[in-house]
């Protein structure tokens, strides 16, 4: 189990730096800061934040590596029966929130877990995904998005896409809302059913879908003029996205329960952010339109 741990630890690292490069590149006007941390029962990480871009405003591209006696609770209230096991768990996670609110939002995870106890097998898994938070909609970035997460998840098996877009339409739910938080991609979680190899292959296959998939979005959109009404229904919107994160994520809540690094687990959060009580956009306008058009599960491999 210490080979493929530090095999995957390995591909983790170079995903991280092959996306922060990317960026970086899209982005030189960006201040790239990286900082290295650990954790005091067991593991740390590299952080690594890119910030007052002329396209990103803030953006982190994390890698953790966490271990210790026993999983915390958001790790097993949905896998009671690994409860009390030692484990790792190691991912990169990225979070993209721009400048420009024609830019859409984005997020991608990959991680990987292994969980072990005296006399018995380890379990193992991988979890993970991409999804995209668009401020304003076009339909062609959305089909774009969807067609590469679909295409990727093709060699795997023709129920794969269908099965892990509805599991993060699902999953990206703001139930307290009763919305949609973006227009979705892949989530899965709990992956060992086709073996390490294959799951693994899998995992390597999303990491390079969501560089694929999200930076020809933002190439287009990122001259799109903007005024203070656009900046300000991003900043409302924003509001969503942070409460999402901080009240329904389970990353988040695992992160904080095991000790993790504050700072580096919530580099997700927007660095500007807006609530209005009780606001709601004018019948007709491009605002409405986003909950109207887009914040609803459909098929968008269908869209022209």
């Amino acid at each position: 189990m210490a080979s493929r741990l530090e095999q995957v630890r390995a591909w983790l690292l170079e995903l991280q730096d092959r996306i922060s490069e990317a960026f970086s590149a899209e982005d030189p006007a960006a201040a790239l800061a990286e900082d290295t941390w650990e954790r005091t029962g067991g593991g740390g990480g590299r952080t690594r934040i890119l910030a007052g871009g002329e396209v990103i405003e803030r953006g982190g591209v994390n890698f953790s590596h966490v271990h210790g006696d026993a999983l915390p609770p958001a790790a097993t209230a949905h896998r009671p029966e690994l409860a009390g096991r030692s484990f790792h768990a190691l991912g990169v996670s990225v979070v993209v929130h721009p400048l420009n609110p024609y830019v859409p939002a984005s997020h991608c995870n990959v991680r990987h877990f292994v969980a072990e106890a005296p006399g018995e097998a380890p379990v193992w898994w991988f979890g993970g995904g991409f999804d995209l938070t668009p401020y304003y909609g076009f339909e062609s970035d959305v089909r774009d998005w969807h067609r590469t997460a679909a295409a990727l998840c093709g060699e795997f098996g023709d129920d794969v896409y269908p099965r892990f877009k509805d599991w993060c339409d699902r999953y990206f739910f703001i139930k307290h809302r009763g919305e949609a938080r973006g227009v979705g991609g892949l989530f899965f979680d709990d992956l060992d059913e086709w073996g390490f190899e294959r799951c693994f292959r899998f995992a390597r296959a999303v990491g390079q879908g969501y560089h694929d998939a999200y930076l020809p979005i933002v190439r287009r959109r990122r001259e799109t003029p903007w005024t203070g009404r656009e900046r300000e229904f991003q900043l409302v919107r924003r509001g969503r996205y942070v409460e999402f994160n901080l009240v329904c994520d389970r990353g988040t809540l695992f992160g904080l329960q095991s000790g993790g690094r504050a700072e580096s687990i919530l580099m997700s959060l927007p660095p500007l952010v807006r609530w209005r009580y009780d606001w709601k956009p004018a019948p007709g306008t491009p605002e409405a339109e986003l909950a109207e058009r887009y914040l609803r599960p459909r098929d968008w491999l269908d869209v022209s």
